[in-house]
Order: C-alpha cells, then sequence, then structure tokens
C-alpha cells in the first residue's frame, strides 16, 4: 500500500519536511560513499535553515508537556496497557529533558563553526561545491569515511533532540486516527468535516497495482481528493474508474 500524507497546517506541514529531511541525513550517513555523505550535508543544511526560521523547540516542548499530561493521567487505567503506556511516557520525559539542556538557539554552535559555514553558503549555488570552489571540502569528501561520519554524527548530534521530539509528536498524531474504507467514485472524492475536534493531518493509503496517486486539497470544513492516473511520458490525467482507498484523520 503507498501512503499519502497531508497536513492541515503549517506546524505539522513544518514537522513533516523536518522528519523526511533527517531521515534522509541519516539514510545518506549509513553510507560511506563521498557522494552519499554530500547529500547528507545538503539536506542538513536544509535542516539549519527551516529550525532558523521557527521556534521549534518551545513548539515542541509545550506539545510533549501537553502529552505527558495526557498520558500520565491514563498511568493506572485497566483499558491501556502499561507495558505500551510507559516506554511512551519515559521518552517524552528523556526528550523533553534533553531539549531543555540546550541553552542557546538550535545549532548555534553550528553556525560559529566558519569552515562548515562557507560550505553551507556555496551549496544553495548550483555546482557551487565542485573542488576548485572548495578545495578544503574536496579534502574533506576524500578523508577516510570513518572520519567524515564521525563528523557528520557530531554535527547532527546538536539537532537530535530535535528530530527525536518530532518522532514522537508525529507518532502520536500518525496513531491517533482510525483508517476508514471508502470508494472514489470516478476517481474523485468529498468529504465535509464536522464540528469535532479538528484534523490535523490526513492518511491516503491506496493500492499500488492502481498505478494512480491522489492530489488532496483539504482544511478543517472539507476534504477533496482527485486521483490522477500516473504516466512518465504523458501529461497526468484525472482517473475515471473507482478507487478504493482508506482515509484516517489524525489530532493531537
Amino acid at each position: 500500500m503507498a501512503i499519502y500524507e497531508f497536513p492541515f497546517n503549517e506546524r505539522i506541514r513544518t514537522l513533516l519536511r523536518l522528519e523526511d529531511l533527517f531521515s534522509k541525513v541519516l539514510l545518506n550517513i549509513a553510507s560511506e560513499h563521498p557522494s552519499h555523505h554530500h547529500n547528507a550535508i545538503v539536506s542538513f543544511f536544509q535542516i539549519l535553515d527551516i529550525l532558523d526560521r521557527t521556534d521549534l523547540k518551545t513548539d515542541l516542548l509545550q506539545e510533549l508537556d501537553r502529552q505527558k499530561v495526557i498520558m500520565t493521567s491514563l498511568v493506572g487505567n485497566p483499558n491501556i496497557a502499561s507495558e505500551v503506556l510507559q516506554p511512551i511516557l519515559d521518552k517524552i520525559i528523556g526528550t523533553s529533558a534533553r531539549l531543555r539542556t540546550i541553552s542557546t538557539r538550535i545549532g548555534q554552535p553550528l553556525k560559529e563553526n566558519e569552515w562548515l559555514m562557507s560550505i553551507k553558503q556555496r551549496a544553495v549555488i548550483p555546482g557551487g561545491l565542485c573542488e576548485f570552489d572548495l578545495p578544503s571540502y574536496h579534502y574533506w569528501l576524500e578523508s577516510p569515511a570513518e572520519e567524515r561520519k564521525q563528523d557528520l554524527e557530531k554535527w547532527l548530534g546538536h539537532v537530535t533532540p530535535i528530530y527525536d521530539a518530532l518522532g514522537i509528536i508525529l507518532n502520536i498524531l500518525r496513531g491517533s486516527g482510525k483508517g476508514v474504507a471508502n470508494i472514489a467514485v470516478n476517481g474523485a472524492y468529498q468529504q465535509m468535516l464536522g464540528n469535532a475536534k479538528p484534523a490535523q493531518m490526513l492518511q491516503v493509503k491506496v493500492d499500488d497495482d492502481l498505478n494512480c496517486y491522489p492530489e488532496i486539497s483539504a482544511n478543517k470544513y472539507a476534504i477533496n481528493l482527485r486521483f490522477i492516473s500516473m504516466s512518465r511520458t504523458e501529461k497526468p490525467h484525472p482517473c475515471e474508474f473507482d478507487i478504493p482507498f482508506s482515509l484516517t484523520l489524525g489530532n493531537l
């Protein structure tokens, strides 16, 4: 099943973007090839740019504290498995504590690394990281893979508490809803949303064999899906047959 997620607000949109970038960084760090470590650096700089535009630390701490209160109130509830609840609660407490130990703005020590920032400055220029532009960066890429990994992991460590926190919050969000089977008649589906607690994200699951993908527009009032036929050689066009899918609405 292919899964498509759509955030309803800028806050969740930012968390999803960061999660995607962190995943790319971690995937590329695991490799030993210089090109993969270059890709890790580029994605890492994008993380720093997002963190520089938002006061994410405060927002994450507030949400973790709120979830801690909710989880604590469930301790001892006979309908809640303690072996499931307690590890989540412990993770929330531990992650909050690590976030609070960061006394400076997130990533500030990295901004004081002049060599790293010289790379970041040129990374936005197409082809700007050639060896004749930054021979020191080329030297680093040709250094032993284990040394590069250690550098990357050290730099990533400055923002890892952010990754841990957003992972907790997105996991809670994804687990808050229940999938409902639906049919997009002639490839289209619309659902009005009521006055209940507003959704913050939706998930659409579609069978991989259908060769189509959903274009999603949604807000707190309505959801509109239009399934589009996938083509690698022609302009995509709307599907004109019934498409079964699962829809999940989540909120914190």
